[in-house]
C-alpha cells in the first residue's frame, strides 16, 4: 500500500500524455479473441503458418532500435508520427470489419486469408511508431521545473522518473482490464448466440477497436494544452512571459544522425525485404539470423562506451533474458484445445483475460522485493521453474485430470477452475522478466546513450521473441494439430486431431525449465555477471 501511495502521490498532470498512448498500447488487444475464433472458425489456416505469421507481425518492434533514433532526429514532429501510426491501425481495424460484414465483395479483391494477413502485418507498425515516440514523451513529460520557474530538486526528479515508468505500465495492462471487460459484456451469452449474432459481434468489436489510434491521438492533443498551462502558471507567477515560453516550448536540440545506426538499420531493412519477399524456403530463419548479428553488432559496439564491469552486466543481463523470453510457446493448438475439448468460450477466454491483467498489477508490487534484491540469473532460474510448473495444469486437463477433480469435488473444481487459478499465478511472470534490465539502462548506461540502449535492448529482447515464434513453428511441424475445418458445404475439409498435444506441451515445459538455467549457468562460467 505504501508503495502506490508513493506511486500516485508523485502523479503529475503531465504524465497524462504520453500514459494515454500507452493505454492505447493496451486497449489494442481488443481484438485478440475475437481474431483467434474467427481464424478457427472462417479461415483456413494452419497452427503451422499462424506461428510464422507471429514472426513476421513481431518484426516492426525488433525496428524499434532505428525508428527510435528516427524519431529522435524528427522530434518536432512527433505528432505527425502519432497520427501516422494512428491511420496504420485505423486500417488495419478497418480491414478486418469490412472482411466480415462483408466477405463476399472484400473477396472479390483478394482471398479472405490474404486480407487477414495484410491486417496482421499492419497493427503491429501503427503500434511499435507510436510507442518509441511514447517512450520518448516521457522524459519530456517529467517537469523539470516548478510553477515558479525554479529547477526541481534531484531526488524529487528521480521520483517523478520512477512513477512516470512504473504508471506507464500499469496504462497499458490497464488497457487490457477494460479490452477484457468489453469482451465479458459482448460475449456474455455466446453460447445462445446463432452464427449471424457472432458475425455481428466480431464486427462490432473491430469497429469498437477504432478507439485505440483516437486514445493515442489525445495524447498529443493533451500533450500541447499541458504546456499551455505550464506557461500560463509561470506566467501567473512573475515570469516574463517570453522567458516563460522559451522554458515551456525550447527549441529541441538537434540530433546528429547517428551513422552507424543509421548503416546498420539501412542494412536490416533491406536484407529483410529482399529475403522476406523471395522464394527462399527458409526466409523466416535468415532474416532471424541475420537481424541478430546486425543488433548483436551494435550492442557489441556500444558496449564499448561502458568499463570491463559494466560490459559483463550489460551482456550477461542481456543473454540470460533473451534465452528466457525466446523458449517456444504451445502455438494456437493450445488455445484451439480449449475451445473444442474444454468448451472454453469467448465469455471464459475474456474472463481469463481479466483476471491475467488485475493480477500482472498486483503481481509486479508484491515480486518487487524478489526484483530488488535477486541477481539476474537467479531472477531467471525462479522464472524458469515457475513457468515450466505453470505449464503442468494443462498437461494435466489434456489427459482428462480436470474430469477426476470435478467428480470427487461435485463439480468445484472443474477446468474452468484449473485455468483460472494458473493464470491468476503466471500472469505476473513476463512483465517481471523485463523490470530488471530497464532499471539497468536506468542505472548504468552512459547518459548521452541511455535512449541508443533502451532502443537497442529493446530490439534484441523483442527478437527473442521472433525466436520464440521460429521455435514454435518447429514444435508444430513435428507434432501437427490441426482444429475441424468445414467447407461452406458443411463437409468436413480438415479432421479435428489434439493427439500430439500432450507430448508437445511436456516438451515446451522441459525447454522452458532447461534452457534458461543451462545459459544462467553458462553466464556464471565465463565469468559474465547479471544485474
Amino acid at each position: 500500500m505504501n508503495n502506490l501511495n508513493k506511486i500516485f502521490g508523485s502523479f503529475k498532470f503531465s504524465f497524462i500524455p504520453p500514459l494515454m498512448i500507452y493505454l492505447a498500447a493496451g486497449v489494442s488487444g481488443i481484438t485478440n479473441i475475437v481474431g483467434l475464433f474467427f481464424v478457427k472458425e472462417y479461415l483456413d489456416l494452419s497452427a503451422v503458418f499462424l506461428a510464422g505469421l507471429g514472426f513476421w507481425a513481431g518484426l516492426p518492434w525488433v525496428l524499434k532500435m532505428p525508428l527510435g533514433h528516427l524519431v529522435d532526429i524528427l522530434w518536432k514532429f512527433k505528432s505527425i508520427l502519432v497520427v501516422l501510426g494512428a491511420l496504420v491501425m485505423a486500417t488495419s481495424s478497418l480491414i478486418m470489419y469490412c472482411l466480415i460484414q462483408y466477405k463476399l465483395e472484400m473477396v472479390q479483391i483478394l482471398n479472405a486469408e490474404t486480407w487477414f494477413v495484410i491486417s496482421a502485418l499492419l497493427a503491429p507498425i501503427g503500434f511499435v511508431l507510436q510507442d518509441v515516440v511514447a517512450d520518448a514523451m516521457t522524459v519530456e513529460a517529467v517537469p523539470k521545473i516548478d510553477d515558479n520557474g525554479e529547477e526541481i530538486d534531484f531526488k524529487i526528479l528521480k521520483s517523478l522518473n520512477v512513477s512516470m515508468q512504473l504508471l506507464g505500465r500499469v496504462a497499458i495492462i490497464f488497457g487490457t482490464v477494460l479490452v477484457s471487460i468489453l469482451n465479458l459484456v459482448v460475449f456474455s451469452d455466446s453460447s445462445q448466440m446463432t452464427e449471424l449474432e457472432k458475425i455481428n459481434a466480431y464486427g462490432e468489436i473491430y469497429l469498437y477497436s477504432l478507439v485505440v489510434p483516437i486514445i493515442s491521438i489525445s495524447g498529443i492533443i493533451l500533450a500541447y494544452f499541458n504546456k499551455q498551462n505550464k506557461l500560463n502558471a509561470l506566467i501567473k507567477n512573475g515570469i516574463e512571459p517570453l522567458k516563460a515560453k522559451n522554458m515551456i516550448f525550447a527549441i529541441p536540440e538537434i540530433t546528429k544522425p547517428n551513422l552507424l545506426i543509421i548503416i546498420g538499420s539501412i542494412i536490416f531493412v533491406f536484407f529483410t525485404l529482399a529475403i522476406g519477399t523471395s522464394s527462399i524456403k527458409f526466409s523466416q530463419e535468415i532474416v532471424f539470423v541475420g537481424s541478430f548479428c546486425i543488433i548483436l553488432f551494435l550492442l557489441l559496439k556500444l558496449s564499448k562506451e561502458l568499463d570491463v564491469n559494466a560490459k559483463k552486466m550489460l551482456l550477461g543481463t542481456a543473454i540470460a533474458i533473451f534465452a528466457f523470453r525466446a523458449m517456444p510457446s504451445v502455438g494456437p493448438g493450445g488455445s484451439w484445445f480449449e475451445i473444442d475439448v474444454l468448451d472454453f468460450d469467448q465469455e471464459f477466454l475474456s474472463l481469463l483475460g481479466l483476471i491475467a491483467s488485475i493480477l500482472t498489477i498486483l503481481g509486479i508490487f508484491i515480486l518487487r522485493p524478489l526484483m530488488e534484491k535477486s541477481s539476474m540469473t537467479k531472477l531467471i532460474v525462479i522464472l524458469s521453474i515457475a513457468g515450466s510448473l505453470f505449464i503442468l495444469p494443462s498437461i494435466a486437463m489434456f489427459y482428462g485430470f480436470h474430469e477426476y477433480t470435478s467428480k470427487i469435488t461435485n463439480g468445484l473444481i472443474d477446468a474452468r477452475f484449473i485455468a483460472i487459478f494458473n493464470t491468476a499465478l503466471e500472469s505476473p511472470l513476463g512483465q517481471v522478466s523485463m523490470i530488471p534490465i530497464l532499471a539497468w539502462i536506468a542505472q548504468s548506461a552512459p547518459s548521452h546513450l541511455k535512449a541508443t540502449f533502451f532502443a537497442v535492448l529493446a530490439s534484441f529482447t523483442n527478437l527473442a521473441l521472433s525466436a520464440s515464434n521460429l521455435g514454435t513453428k518447429y514444435l508444430n511441424q513435428i507434432f501437427v494439430i490441426t482444429r475441424e475445418v468445414k467447407t461452406d458445404k458443411g463437409d468436413i475439409k480438415i479432421p479435428e486431431d489434439y493427439s500430439d498435444l500432450g507430448i508437445l506441451l511436456i516438451i515446451v515445459a522441459i525447454l522452458t525449465l532447461s534452457i534458461p538455467i543451462i545459459v544462467t549457468y553458462v553466464i556464471k562460467k565465463v565469468r559474465l555477471v547479471s544485474y
